[in-house]
């Protein structure tokens, strides 16, 4: 999972159908049909950007059967929801089968239509193909300069989501204003180059977690709503004329459904008996002093971390299950999955799902204290020898990087008379850095002896060896 820590949105992610689960297309209606032609990206996707491709006709979401699909059709798909291009196209259900109507078979574009309503194809609902092949869609990240969808049927459509230009939270309070980063106040709309707030009809906590998560927090929290209340009581407010609706599963506000519409007196929205929503969150680990120092440092919890990214709140996901360290196969793994992680980890939600061990492979430990010594020489065990002590290797498997003690007894337990048991334990110091290991200030005879206490024979009793600890 990848993680943007930071509270401010980046520029090209305003809210619109682009960023949503749901994404509408420019009004081009097709020639035999009086109805707008939409379309969005849906299914169980990891990023914005891609996802079933599905169509909006006649009052109902359906999909687009893959015959005959190509990246022509895919590119026209993607600038209808104001991407510049598509990247690929996928047959057979990639993220998951829809339902309702297959809407479209033997879709046919050239690449230079505007909208997929002035392709070929069968006709509307006319189709012999199954829900297992749904096409789906990846569009490019960059964005169409200007790009704003306008279509009546906004608040029409079942499920329609926000549709506004940016959030923020704004600090109410001089307390809230002076922290860094702002975890508390009004939630406020960008619309028409005008901030408004929401009322807080039908806010509930399942809206303030999904816009504490898309600010990287990982939860919110309880705030002083009587204060709240007396400073809304002695300011006029300019309100977005729509109630908000989140499951508190979606990973932006962008995802959620757009609720009623506020009553409005002479023009104006007013919030009823109600005032400005707001959202206290918790600021986590990822804000914490000396979070963000060291390149790549693992940001480790109790049970979950991250390894090998470039940043913190980035890498490869690790999970410790008695008492090893393992990684998570990708099957099934989504933006959603992703976010779980990265609030566990202290983050909000998550930015991206990274698939295919591109921040490197995890490693799995092979070898426990078996205290034999065909396996190599095991850290932080004793490794038992007989004839085989001459030519053996270390296990750092899993290992931190740092200083450790490399001791050697030969015959521990005297089991074997000797002359002079004096020089039967050599000592070293070891340094274990990412690509070498250092062993050097060596001692063996009565110095080495002097780290060796007897009392530790009683873990060798009755074995005639070597050991190498």
């Amino acid at each position: 999972p990848s993680q943007s820590a930071g509270t401010q949105w980046e520029p090209e992610n305003r809210w619109g159908w682009s960023q949503s689960e749901v994404g509408f297309a420019d009004s081009q209606p097709q020639p035999s049909t009086e109805h707008s032609i939409q379309v969005r990206l849906a299914g169980d996707k990891r990023k914005h950007n891609e996802g079933r491709a599905e169509v909006y006709y006649n009052n109902q979401w359906g999909t687009i059967c893959d015959d005959d699909f190509s990246i022509h059709s895919a590119n026209v798909f993607c600038r209808q929801l104001g991407y510049v291009e598509a990247v690929s196209w996928y047959p057979g259900s990639k993220y998951g089968k829809g339902e309702g109507p297959i809407w479209l078979d033997n879709l046919y574009c050239t690449g230079r239509e505007s909208s997929i309503a002035q392709c070929t194809s069968n006709g509307w609902g006319v189709s012999d193909c199954k829900h297992t092949e749904d096409v789906s869609v990846l569009c490019s990240e960059k964005r169409i300069p200007g790009f704003r969808s306008e279509d009546p049927l906004l608040n029409q459509i079942e499920n329609t989501n926000i549709k506004v230009e940016d959030v923020r939270i704004r600090a109410v309070f001089s307390a809230s204003r002076k922290r860094i980063p702002v975890t508390e106040g009004y939630v406020e709309i960008k619309e028409g180059g005008t901030w408004k707030q929401i009322c807080d009809k039908n806010w509930t906590t399942k809206n303030s977690r999904v816009v504490c998560g898309m600010f990287g927090f990982p939860a919110e929290k309880k705030y002083n709503i009587r204060a709240y209340k007396t400073s809304a009581s002695r300011r006029k407010h300019k309100y977005w004329a729509y109630s908000v609706i989140c499951k508190g599963t979606e990973s932006h506000l962008f995802s959620c459904k757009m609720g009623d519409r506020i009553m409005t007196l002479g023009g104006n929205v007013t919030c009823e008996n109600g005032m400005p929503a707001v959202v206290s969150c918790s600021p986590g680990l990822a804000f914490s002093p000396g979070s963000h120092s060291g390149f790549g440092k693992a940001f480790r919890h109790l049970l979950v971390r991250l390894k090998g990214g470039a940043q913190v709140g980035e890498g490869r996901l690790e999970v410790l299950m008695n008492g090893e360290w393992g990684t998570i196969c990708d099957d099934g793994w989504s933006l959603h999955s992703a976010s779980v992680a990265c609030r566990e980890l202290g983050f909000g939600t998550a930015k991206e799902a990274i698939l295919g061990a591109r921040l490197g492979q995890g490693v799995q430990k092979q070898y426990e204290c078996a205290n034999f010594g065909e396996q190599g020489i095991s850290v932080g065990c004793y490794d038992v020898y007989r004839h085989d002590i001459d030519c053996q290797w270390i296990d750092v498997t899993d290992l931190k990087q740092g200083d450790y003690i490399f001791r050697i007894i030969v015959n521990p337990n005297f089991e074997v008379a000797e002359s002079d048991y004096s020089n039967n334990v050599m000592l070293c110091n070891v340094r274990y850095g990412s690509l070498r290991v250092w062993v050097y200030n060596c001692h063996i005879g009565k110095l080495a002896n002097s780290y060796y206490e007897p009392d530790q024979k009683e873990y060798f009793t009755g074995l005639w060896n070597n050991q190498v600890f």
